[in-house]
Parts: C-alpha cells; structure tokens; sequence
C-alpha cells in the first residue's frame, strides 16, 4: 500500500496504549450517572408532562390527520396553528396536538416541490364512542323490528348488521341523522350486494358507514376558514387504544428477548464471562437512547423502536469484534494479566472502531438533517445510538468481562479454539 494511504489506516498509531482499563472505575462511575439522569427524565417527564416519553399514535392510540388547505383557485393557503386550535378548542376538543407537517409532491410541471400544511393528532379513534355505539345499536334493533334485525354491532365508524329481511338506506339514513351521524351512501356494489340473502342461512348481513373523524374535522375547520378555502385531507392513521398499548408491550418485550439471545450467543461463541458485558452495555446503550428521547420530547414510535434495535445489533457487533481479538490475545500473550489483555485488544481494535463508527454516523446524521418525518426519527435515534455504542464497547463491555473474571475465574485464562 502507498504510503499516501499511511495515516488514514493509521487513524490510531501501532504500538498505541491508551490507558482504557486503568480508568475503569472512572468511566463506571460516568455511565452509573448518565443512566441515573436518564431513568430520573423519565419520572420528571411524567410529574411535569403527563407521560414518560412522547408516544405516538402507535403507542398510545388515536387518530393522527392531515390538512392541505388551497383557495378556489388551487394556490396554497397560509393556515397558522393557532387557527387550527383555536377552532378545534371552539368545538369542544380536548387532549390534540397541532403542528406544521411538510411533504414532497409533484408540481404543475411534474417536478417534486415541498408542500405544508398541519397535522392534527387526537387521542379520538372512531366518530362513534363506545358507549354511543351501544346505544345506537340497540334503537336500532328496535326501530328496525319489522324487517327482523337479529343483531347489530360496531367496530370504528361502521355497524355491521344481521337481518331477516333487507333494510332501505334511506330509512336508515333518517335514523342515522337522528343520533347526529351523517351515513355514507352505498356504492352500486353495496347495494347489490345488500339486496341478497346469504346462502343457506336466508340472513341479510349488511355494513352502515357513518361520517368518519376525518370528514367531522374537516367539515369544522371548513366551517371554520369560511367558503374561500379548500380544507383537503392528504392522510389519515389512527390506531386504537388497546392496539397501542400491546404494540408498546410488545415493543418492549422485543428488547428484552433480543438481549438475552444475545447474551446466549456470546455465551456459547466466546466464554461465560463475556456474556454479561455485552448485555450490561447493551442494556445501558438503550437507556441512555431512550433518555435522550425523554430530554429532547422527541416522539418515540414504531420506527424508534426498530432504531434501538440496530443500534443494538451494531453495539454488539462491535463488542464481538473487540472480544475475539482478546480471545486472540489471550493465547498469544499468555504472559500478561487479563486486564492487560483487553487494553492491548482495545488499542489494537480502536481504529477499527472508529472508522466504521464515525462512517454511519455521518450517513445518519444527513439523514437526520436532510430527512423528515419518520426518516428523520430513525437516523436521530441512530446517531445517539452510535456514539453510545461505541462507548459502551469500550468503557462498559469490558471492564465488566474484567470484573467477573477477577471475582468468579482463578489461574490461567482458557481461550475457546
């Protein structure tokens, strides 16, 4: 190789000892305060916020809306969130968030701009509360007692309906309007399919759409902005409560069984001892990224999760790469003590380490600013991520490999072939 190329594969130079073992207890102690401060954010977020972290719809449940507003004549309208609020809070809405929300689209000549408009979360899911469900149901089985309504029932914004006999819409529209629900009208296929009696069981079984949250928030912020604006709807996604919270538990647990398959693995793969060192960084490595979400408010979802489980995967990555070269090291250097065994691996192994971390981290980091949205919540969590991880392997991985090898291992040190 040239030597051109000489001091960037020299980032560290050879023969390099970096004192990383002696210092321990010092970079210990650094780790027990940063996830101290982390789980204390937490409960300071709860007592001053309402909740631990900053879920999104995907957690906690409810219906996330967004409004492109344009004039008659197809221009953008300027719409301000107090505006947005501020009509949300006249009708009576409680518990939603505003915010500007940007997104990529094509222009008139089919080249991609950036449009805006807000986004609007609300802890809603569905026009039709539970409790009003049931009641709308039960008047309807009563209305509807001469063409036989054998049961009627709601999930969302629809009642799915059993009957001996076919129902008229247009009556039910007017049933519908009496409980306040504007109903959607059949499409041809609905009603040709409405019209027939199930195969063998002679029961009718059809579907009656109301006014979903979508189309009441629109109707008031059109209300709202008056008959110049065009209130236009580019997404809605709404998950339900119970829905958000198993995929929050489940997320969780996710983290747990990735840890201790890990734990296994490296049980198997190098020697008991290194197990718990990987599992303790690893367990620190996602406090500490799930602290930085607590101290910025940043919203925690889906996509977060599936960030702290990469970063996981690199942090361990890492962690195998310096524990096989003190795997290596301990048959070549049988003449050293342990822990010197690992600050010759750490040096040997640290421009390794910081190339390909300081190689993602400048891709996430252009994610991070570059991106919107749910990109823009990945590579953040990734960026936090990387410097974590590289730290954790380092300064928290192997002292503690040291640690129980000095507490639970006596004599000579055994490498795996």
């Amino acid at each position: 190789m040239s030597e051109t190329h000489k001091p960037f594969r020299e980032i560290i130079k050879p023969n390099s000892n970096f004192e990383f073992i002696e210092k321990r207890r010092t970079w210990g102690f650094i780790s027990f305060v940063l996830v101290i401060g982390c789980i204390a954010m937490l409960f300071v977020n709860k007592s001053t916020r309402g909740d631990y972290l900053n879920w999104t719809i995907d957690f906690k449940g409810g219906t996330e809306l967004i409004f492109a507003f344009e004039d008659k004549e197809g221009s953008p309208l300027p719409v301000g969130a107090g505006t947005i609020r501020g009509a949300l809070n006249d009708a009576g809405k409680s518990g939603f968030a505003v915010s500007n929300f940007a997104w990529m689209t094509k222009g008139p000549d089919g080249k991609p701009v950036e449009a805006s408009g807000m986004m609007v979360r609300t802890p809603e899911f569905g026009a039709v509360k539970k409790q009003e469900g049931l009641k709308i149901a039960a008047d309807f089985v009563t209305t509807f007692a001469s063409p036989g309504v054998l049961k009627a029932t709601w999930s969302g914004d629809r009642m799915f309906v059993r009957a001996s006999g076919p129902i008229d819409w247009t009556a039910a529209q007017e049933f519908f309007k009496k409980h306040n629900k504007n109903l959607r009208e059949w499409t041809p296929e609905h009603v040709e399919a409405f019209s027939v009696p199930a195969e063998g069981t002679e029961e009718y079984s059809l579907q009656f759409s109301v006014a979903g949250l979508d189309a009441q928030y629109q109707d008031l912020l059109s209300k709202t902005l008056g008959a110049g604006a065009v209130v236009k709807i580019q997404n809605v996604y709404g998950v339900g409560a119970r829905a958000g919270e198993k995929l929050r538990n489940d997320g969780i647990k996710s983290l747990f069984y990735v840890m201790a398959l890990i734990m296994l693995y490296l049980a198997f793969r190098f020697d008991v001892r290194y197990a718990p060192g990987a599992v303790v960084a690893l367990v620190h490595d996602a406090i500490l990224v799930i602290g930085v979400f607590a101290i910025t408010w940043q919203e925690v979802s889906l996509t977060t999760v599936a960030a702290l489980l990469t970063v996981i995967g690199y942090s361990v990555n890492d962690s195998v790469v310096i524990f096989d070269r003190i795997r290596e090291n301990v048959v070549r250097l049988k003449d050293k003590k342990f822990g010197r065994v690992i600050n010759i691996s750490l040096n040997e192994t640290m421009a390794r380490t910081l190339l390909t971390s300081i190689t993602l981290f400048v891709v996430t980091l252009m994610m991070n600013l570059l991106g919107t949205g749910l990109v823009r919540n990945f590579a953040f969590a990734m960026n936090i991520g990387v410097v974590v991880g590289v730290y954790s392997s380092i300064f928290v991985a192997s002292p503690v490999a040291l640690a129980i090898h000095l507490k639970w291992f006596s004599g000579p040190v055994v490498a795996k072939k």
